[in-house]
């Protein structure tokens, strides 16, 4: 098992439990081992480094799960660079904001997608590569990074407003490997299947977590859960990082039994499992052990349940992990009582450094942790309110926020109102989550038509499928002559959500 050590160093010395001949990385172009891997990431550094870029700027990926993406992360911060990996599902709208907002001055992409931006889209000042483009002419050995140093920009949508950059040092990024190495038990024997996107923390931590271990990562970008099966039996995976979503399409699909016994890890983030989930995933792959766990991006990862107890406790969400403070607080600051709900707080060092040239919205989240902590210093109060029982397991209870989570995916519903109103086909709109039993959540859109509501929806739907990504697609239009208001005027979201959730 990996060792808790608490002193991080920069992420690109991040140590593997194997040997340099054990297989770090494996895909249908074959296998890297770890000394490999390690002259691979040099390289890309040494490339990345030689264009002339000034210490911490900012490096964008969008890609889909290629071994370049997968080398980034390290080897953008081995050249003194951060790394900002873009979600390949994204379209051009959506990147061009990431790369106006961080500055970038580099796109690393490919010719299909490059060919998607307009005019624009990328700024004289960022430089656009194509991902056949960094050749091998020397190497960076790792970087001797101050810990504390910015290393990467995750961008995720808030609650209001377009995505924003949570900002994440090496240190972040370190011990947040090493927690989860660490609680489940990762070894060289064992083969992790990367089905989650790499600009998602969980899925970054695929990476980072396995080669902590010294493990085996598989990236797979998959299209259905037939995909999924064939790859766990022909690599004969042992580990998959999933959603809510993805489970439910794995407990629909028919299984080898030889498949299906190889699997001894299931861990879960992005959503809650439901009970009937749990029992599912429990009957279906018995050799496996199911780790639930509770995350934001502000902190990365917070609680795991450990699968000992998930039997007796399948609605739980466990305990802190190693590194993490978890307190429940009251709206006056002070803790509160076990089975009173209160605000999740998370504190200690793999709370985030803040939003990305947000100041404002950093001030919301991140605040003082509360008197009682035993960290202390800054802390992410999340929004989500939780009860921790006499048993000393925490339990959700429900989001302060109106984030639409949906696949896994955490949505604005201020970005998806901006992009039904972009084409006139709607006067007003509102977006919302609500409960699916598929999605986590569906996002479900009310609007006002210009004209005919029919024609104006399948205006909406033909546009939306170019303009956005699928996970925020509006599954359902519901239309109205007018949108209600408040006695100030304002548009009343919580009589419209009561209704559509009632």
């Amino acid at each position: 098992m990996v060792e808790l050590d608490p002193n991080p160093r920069p992420i690109d010395a991040l140590p593997a439990m194997g040997t340099p001949g054990d297989v770090a990385l494996e895909d249908r172009a074959g296998a890297w081992t770890y000394a490999e891997l390690e002259s691979a990431v040099g390289a890309l550094a040494h490339w990345l480094a030689r264009q002339g870029f000034a210490k911490g700027a900012r490096v964008a990926s969008w890609l889909p799960k290629t071994r370049t993406a997968c080398l980034m992360p390290l080897a953008a911060v081995r050249a003194g660079l951060v790394h900002v990996p873009v979600n390949p599902v994204l379209k051009r709208a959506q990147v061009a904001h990431i790369l106006a907002d961080s500055g970038a001055s580099l796109l690393l992409t490919q010719q299909a997608r490059a060919l998607t931006l307009e005019s624009g889209d990328v700024s004289d000042g960022c430089r656009l590569a194509l991902e056949d483009e960094p050749e091998a002419v020397d190497a960076l050995p790792p970087s001797s990074a101050d810990p504390g140093e910015l290393a990467a920009i995750l961008y995720t949508s808030g609650s209001t407003g377009r995505p924003k950059g949570v900002m994440l040092s090496h240190a972040n990024m370190w011990l947040g490997a090493i927690s989860v190495a660490h609680y489940l038990k990762i070894t060289p024997a064992d083969r992790v299947l990367g089905v989650l996107p790499l600009s998602f923390d969980y899925g970054q931590n695929q990476l980072f977590s396995t080669w902590a271990g010294g493990g085996r990562v598989i990236p797979l970008d998959y299209l259905t859960a037939r995909d999924v099966i064939k790859a766990v039996d022909r690599h004969d995976v042992t580990t998959i990082a999933g959603v809510p979503p993805l489970w439910v399409q794995l407990l629909d699909a028919d299984w080898p039994d030889e498949a299906a016994a190889t699997l001894r890890r299931l861990t879960n983030s992005g959503g809650a499992l439901t009970v009937p989930m749990v029992r599912g995933l429990r009957a279906k792959f018995p050799n496996a052990d199911l780790y639930p766990m509770y995350g934001l991006t502000e902190a990365f990862r917070s609680t795991y349940l450990d699968p000992a107890q998930v039997d007796a406790n399948p609605e739980s969400m466990g305990r802190a992990i190693p590194f993490a403070e978890i307190m429940v607080v009251r709206p006056d600051g002070s803790r509160a009582d076990p089975g009173e709900a209160g605000e999740l707080v998370h504190a200690g060092p793999l709370v985030a450094q803040g939003y990305w040239h947000d100041p404002e919205r950093t001030a919301q989240r991140f605040k003082p942790a509360p008197d009682f902590s035993g960290y202390g210093g800054m802390a992410v109060f999340s929004g989500d309110n939780v009860v921790k029982g006499a048993d000393g397991l925490l339990r959700f209870v429900g989001r302060d926020d109106e984030m639409i989570k949906s696949a896994g995916n955490r949505i604005s519903p201020t970005e998806v109102e901006e992009a039904v109103l972009a084409g006139g086909e709607v006067r007003e709109a509102a977006a919302f989550g609500v409960k699916d039993a598929r999605l986590g959540q569906a996002i479900v859109v009310v609007a006002v038509a210009r004209g005919e509501s029919q024609e104006a929806e399948a205006q909406l739907r033909e546009r939306l499928r170019r303009d956005l990504p699928s996970f925020m697609q509006p599954s359902r239009y519901e239309w109205r002559d007018e949108l209600p208001r408040n006695a100030n005027g304002k548009f009343d979201r919580s009589s419209l959500k009561a209704e559509l959730t009632s």
